[in-house]
């Protein structure tokens, strides 16, 4: 009887001492654990590589906007065209008159320049709506005539685009000082690409009245900052076409316009100083 409990016993401690090394040997070795430093430093290149994504995706975004933003002013120069060509054709519809090329041909090289106005390289022009007198350069290379203004500031009004802005002056330049510092407002007409070296962009183009000696006409303006040039004014083709002739030996062919606040007409011989150095 005491055999078979020893040989019982001693086949369950063969039995525990076999299942304690299985259970031994079936965990293995701990998994290894990152030391603090190489956590970290994993860390910092993931935070690097996820700003480095956004950084990119915000620059995509910016330039997509800027393309957009130059579509919409080209779309919008366009428009106006069309609208001017419109009018044009509207005009002539209502005339009821037929085209004669030859005949109008023959008329204008007949009175090409009795018809027009005589006007130097430079002169002095009147902006009823804002009270002031400027000088002016004349500049048939130029398309679009040119104002000096500064703190341009866009806003709507009854869902049209307008801008609010004061005159660019320096304090050499001529002007009713009435105006220096008064705001003007007006609808934007539509807005003209700039192709420069620093990159491309765009100005706003408004309608003023305009007075040059017998001429009153409402005339279109791109507005940009000209206190760097000699003439607040560029008034180019688009202006000159069929209503002047361009004498550039003269200057100053017409009265200065007055306005109340001014100085009179007769005094503005002493502010007709010329300086050659004007680049547009």
């Amino acid at each position: 009887m005491s055999r078979r409990l020893l040989s019982t016993g001693a086949l369950a401690l063969m039995v525990l001492f076999s299942t304690g090394c299985a259970t031994f040997i079936e965990q293995g070795e701990p998994e290894p654990v990152l030391a603090p430093d190489v956590f970290a430093l994993r860390i910092d290149r993931l935070e690097s590589d996820l700003m480095a994504r956004c950084d990119l995706q915000q620059a995509s975004l910016s330039e997509s906007a800027r393309r957009q933003e130059t579509l919409v002013a080209d779309v919008r120069e366009v428009g106006s065209l069309v609208r001017h060509l419109r009018a044009d054709v509207e005009r002539l519809e209502r005339s009821g008159s037929e085209p004669a090329v030859a005949v109008r041909e023959c008329a204008a090289v007949e009175s090409a320049i009795g018809s027009k106005t005589a006007v130097g390289r430079s002169e002095w022009i009147g902006l009823p709506d804002v009270g002031t007198y400027l000088k002016a350069r004349i500049d048939s290379g130029a398309n679009t005539s040119s104002l000096s203004a500064r703190e341009i500031t866009r806003f709507e009004r009854d869902g049209a685009n307008w801008v609010r802005f004061k005159l660019g002056l320096t304090d050499d330049d001529v002007v009713v000082d009435g105006v220096r510092d008064e705001w003007i407002e007006a609808p934007v007409e539509r807005r003209v690409r700039i192709v420069q070296a620093s990159g491309e962009g765009s100005r706003p183009v408004v309608s003023l009245m305009m007075t040059l000696g017998p001429i009153r006409e409402t005339v279109e303006f791109t507005l940009n900052d000209r206190t760097h040039l000699n003439y607040p004014v560029l008034l180019g083709r688009r202006f000159l076409m069929d209503i002047t002739v361009i004498d550039v030996a003269e200057t100053y062919l017409h009265e200065r316009p007055e306005f109340p606040g001014g100085r009179p007409a007769d005094e503005a011989v002493a502010d007709e100083n010329e300086r050659e150095d004007e680049e547009g």
